[in-house]
């Protein structure tokens, strides 16, 4: 899929997980609602860093740019060390390495460890890095038209302003993870949701997402898992922009209205 449309798919997953979550006795605070929709919007963005011409590649001028540029050929490289006889060859690494439970898990644990133990400057990295990508993906049109540098600026504010509300007593700094010294520790969760949803977006799609690697099925370890191919669509058609981005829209606004007690 496009890049709205992985960000629309995540914020409206994160939302449902606050539905769910508040279903089950453990209910979001209305911070942590909206900064988890914010950083999975951005989350869902992050897979495509194999990919040079991704909206990722763009967010960060020449910084993305390069990191996009390392992250496809260490995918390519991981790719062509662990293929099955089963898997095709390939000149890139676009669809790898990245786009697997297991890159998706690393990411998010890695998030998690940073923001317990690198205090509040790595919160703010974290919700820096997600707000802009967000921006990109949500906003995708205005994003286009406008300086690099406003992008930058409106996620830098947003960060420091979320972050200090939800160091507020009861914003939700602590949820889920109540004990000293485990504030923050739920930033990881939105990041593992956007990367699968990414994930599972693409393997709608005609070429399928290999999620399951490193576990081989039959003679691939690299199998595009995917529906019957008579119900994939290409990225960029109408199914995605006619039928999936107003789903997500509608799923988003009930799951909100759930999670904050509205329905």
């Amino acid at each position: 899929m496009m890049g709205p449309a992985h960000s629309l798919s995540g914020a409206a997953a994160w939302l449902g997980v606050g539905a769910a979550a508040a279903a089950a006795g453990h209910a979001m605070p209305w911070p942590v609602l909206v900064v988890g929709a914010l950083i999975t919007a951005g989350a869902a963005l992050a897979p495509d860093l194999d990919h040079k011409s991704a909206t990722i590649s763009r967010a960060f001028g020449p910084v993305s740019k390069g990191v996009c540029e390392i992250v496809d050929k260490l995918s390519y490289a991981v790719y062509k060390a662990t293929k099955g006889p089963g898997d095709p060859r390939r000149t890139g690494g676009h669809r790898t390495l990245t786009h697997t439970w297991l890159w998706a898990v690393l990411t998010g644990g890695a998030a998690s460890v940073a923001a317990i133990t690198g205090g509040r400057w790595a919160v703010l990295a974290i919700l820096f890095v997600h707000l802009v990508l967000a921006v990109e993906g949500l906003l995708w049109r205005a994003a286009r038209v406008s300086s690099d540098v406003l992008v930058w600026l409106l996620g830098a504010t947003s960060a420091w302003i979320l972050a200090g509300v939800l160091d507020q007593p009861g914003n939700g700094s602590d949820w889920l993870f109540g004990a000293p010294g485990q504030e923050y520790l739920w930033l990881g969760l939105p990041i593992v949701l956007g990367a699968l949803v990414h994930d599972i977006g693409d393997a709608l799609t005609v070429s399928g997402c290999p999620i399951l690697w490193p576990i081989p099925l039959g003679r691939k370890r690299w199998y595009p898992i995917g529906p019957p191919k008579a119900l994939r669509f290409r990225a960029g058609s109408w199914v995605e922009i006619k039928v999936l981005m107003p789903a997500f829209m509608i799923l988003g606004g009930i799951g909100g209205a759930a999670a904050l007690g509205v329905i």
